[in-house]
């Protein structure tokens, strides 16, 4: 098996653990915050647990309790008693680059291996040779690569003298944010000699999360859970008609919060969004989450740690670990999916013991974002079968392949794929994956209580909502707290405490601007890594589309649901369209050069729908209107193929010009919606090979992203 190495490599021979262990991390504690400083109840007890008795533990407590405390203090004491460095599997960047800072400040030599550290690889291999790292960061997808397996564990004089897995809730199929690699973890444990001390850590497990965990790490895992309750974190929910609302609201009192803060959002569009509109508002804001470039994110916390700015716009991406003692607020944009992935978001604020906010805003889409999200988490039955016979009937394939033979998009297959794999159902050497003799077959009971679970969340987040009594106390009986009670500082103890009210004018600032958040339309440059239909490398310079907008996103407050209803319900776009189509193209887009003329991707189903909408379009702008594209093929809705190679398959050869109808100048070509691209893509070089100039495409709504992203 391939944890086999890293299992060998996290033994280490049992020692007699010293007499003097609470003394000494009492001498530590003072070291590191003072001669009066003190443990928080729970904190020896659990070092000792690690370091005296070489337990495995699960430490449940509050966020901001201390918990990295426990194992960098216990790793200390492991560390001057002559064992092995810690390993640490921890899962987002942002924790690590945290606990390196936090561990680093006290002394202990900390190093990480991550996407970003990946040029220092060798140095921090030669360190562990030299027994110069105490301890060692990894996210738990690093345990499958095989030279982590193979060479750098292998460097470990003395292997592992303790091993602790932070955020041990997504060991658990039931925790809100269940990842499949801490399944290897979980194989690793079993296997490990029972003198080696385990240390599990998480401030969001109920019961029967814990329940959970214990069942994957053994019978004789103990248990160490405290009171849940943040005395500093005063909760308020706030129920708001629409997006417009919302963004009033924000901009209206937000500045008025003390302190610098993370404003969440579920999809990364929204992030955008929301921090473009403070800032026009005067709300120094910023965008962060997982699409933007690496280097970007650590400079955005560190400015959010020196009170640089006055938000983060955020999703989950800014969560586990981001450790700022002094922040002052926490605004949910959208209801957040559960109460446990609620607290832990709002854990984040008022870690130095002052007041903090924690205000949820809650609209009408925040349940389809939420039901997407439920509906998307597991792969279906059918996705994974096809995968694994897709596997199965090669002797070796990698993603790229695999998109031209299952029609999946790339992240859900790759999330097949590693689920297979962690299941022992298929191996990957390198980039390509192989099928095992192990016999499998899909869990459909697991997969349906799992996300009969996760709808009862949801539930009970709308339940807390809408409820009138302690805000605190409701969070904490839903996470299994023996000492839940009533705070006596929410919203609902004490009446408001963040205005509710918004202006009217910044609601139709608000909706003006949604209506000007158009998105742009790169232009693709590149045919998919395989040959489509004989397109293969790079698209000729000539045949590339140039860059478009579309008006909206899909189903949007700003014009995206008038979009929607439009195609689906009048069967007409309305002339309200047509004039923001026209501001866009004549005063906000301009192309240079300008097109002389319009025409409209034809479509079987829906023949007259968007060049009636074109033509009136086009007579809005004073150009002519021509039918210049004919489709000489039926084909599935575009929206049904899920990756770029079954996008471009469905509609390569789709299209045809016109005889006689092709202009030599620059073009506007209109749609009605947008994702892949591949659509205006093969028109473009459909327009450019019959002689038309530059072609600019645009849409009346793009519905990429707009199910949601981290």
């Amino acid at each position: 098996m391939a944890e086999l190495a890293l299992i060998a490599s996290l033994w280490s021979p049992s020692r007699m653990p010293p007499l003097t262990t609470q003394a000494r991390a009492e001498e530590l504690l003072r070291q590191m915050y003072g001669s009066q400083a003190e443990f928080r109840d729970g904190q020896l007890e659990a070092i000792l647990a690690t370091v005296d008795r070489r337990a495995r533990t699960l430490l449940i407590q509050r966020t901001g309790w201390g918990k990295s405390l426990v194992y960098f203090v216990a790793t200390k004491i492991l560390r001057e008693q002559g064992l092995g460095p810690t390993l640490l599997i921890s899962p987002l960047l942002s924790l690590m680059r945290n606990q390196v800072e936090a561990a680093q400040k006290i002394g202990i030599r900390a190093a990480r291996i991550d996407s970003e550290t990946a040029g220092i690889l060798d140095e921090v291999e030669a360190q562990l040779s030299r027994d110069q790292i105490d301890v060692l960061l990894v996210s738990p997808e690093r345990l499958a690569n095989e030279r982590f397996q193979s060479v750098t564990l292998a460097r470990i004089p003395r292997g592992i003298g303790l091993l602790v897995v932070d955020e041990a809730h997504c060991i658990s199929d039931w925790g809100h944010d269940f990842r499949p690699d801490y399944r290897r973890i979980v194989r690793i444990v079993r296997a490990l000699p029972g003198n080696v001390p385990v240390l599990a850590t998480t401030a969001t497990a109920n019961h029967r999360v814990s329940e959970d965990i214990r069942a994957q790490l053994g019978n004789t895992l103990e248990i160490h859970r405290g009171p849940l309750t943040r005395e500093s974190l005063l909760l308020q929910t706030i129920v708001l008609a629409d997006q417009p609302e919302r963004l009033a609201w924000l901009a209206q009192h937000v500045p008025q919060v003390p302190g610098s803060g993370i404003i969440y959002c579920l999809t990364t569009a929204d992030c955008d969004r929301v921090a473009r509109w403070l800032r026009e508002n005067g709300v120094d804001a910023a965008a962060y989450h997982a699409k933007l470039e690496d280097d970007s994110r650590p400079s955005l916390e560190r400015r959010l740690a020196r009170n640089e700015v006055k938000a983060l716009v955020a999703t989950v991406a800014l969560g586990m670990g981001f450790d700022k003692p002094d922040l002052g607020f926490v605004v949910h944009y959208q209801r957040p999916g559960s109460l446990i992935a609620y607290y832990q978001q709002i854990g984040r604020a008022g870690r130095a013991g002052q007041d903090a906010y924690a205000v949820v805003l809650s609209g009408k889409e925040d349940d389809e974002i939420q039901e997407y999200f439920i509906r998307s988490a597991f792969p279906a039955v059918e996705q994974m079968n096809q995968v694994l016979s897709a596997v199965a009937a090669t002797a070796g394939i990698n993603v790229r392949h695999l998109q031209a033979v299952v029609n999946l998009p790339k992240g859900k297959l790759e999330q097949c794929l590693k689920l297979l794999e962690v299941d022992g159902a298929i191996a990957r050497e390198r980039s390509n994956y192989f099928r095992t003799a192990n016999p499998w077959s899909a869990d459909v009971e697991r997969s349906n209580r799992v996300t009969a679970t996760r709808y009862a969340e949801l539930a009970a987040m709308q339940e807390f909502i809408a409820h009138r009594n302690c805000l605190m106390e409701f969070v904490a009986r839903a996470l299994d707290d023996e000492h839940a009670r009533a705070c006596g500082r929410c919203a609902t103890c004490r009446e408001t405490l963040v205005p509710t009210d918004v202006d009217p004018e910044l609601v139709r600032q608000a909706t003006a601007f949604l209506r000007r958040s158009h998105i742009v339309i790169e232009p693709r440059k590149q045919w998919p890594g395989d040959a489509v239909a004989g397109r293969a490398g790079r698209i000729r310079q000539k045949d590339q589309a140039a860059q478009g907008y579309a008006l909206s996103m899909w189903g949007d407050a700003g014009w995206g649901q008038l979009v929607a209803d439009g195609k689906y319900q009048s069967g007409r776009f309305p002339d309200e369209l047509v004039a923001a189509c026209v501001e866009l193209v004549a005063t906000r887009w301009r192309p240079d050069p300008f097109p002389t003329w319009v025409t409209a991707v034809p479509s079987l189903r829906r023949p007259t729908l968007v060049p009636d909408f074109a033509a009136r379009l086009a007579a809005a702008l004073n150009l002519p209107f021509v039918a210049a594209l004919e489709k000489t093929r039926d084909t599935p809705q575009q929206k049904t193929m899920e990756n770029s190679a079954q996008q471009l398959a469905n509609i390569a050869g789709a299209f045809g010009a016109i005889p006689g109808a092709i202009r030599p100048e620059a073009v506007l070509v209109v749609d009605d919606m947008v994702d892949s691209r591949w659509t205006f893509t093969e028109v473009a070089c459909v327009l450019s090979s019959a002689g038309a100039g530059p072609v600019y495409p645009l849409a009346l709504a793009s519905t990429a992203g707009a199910g949601g992203s981290q």
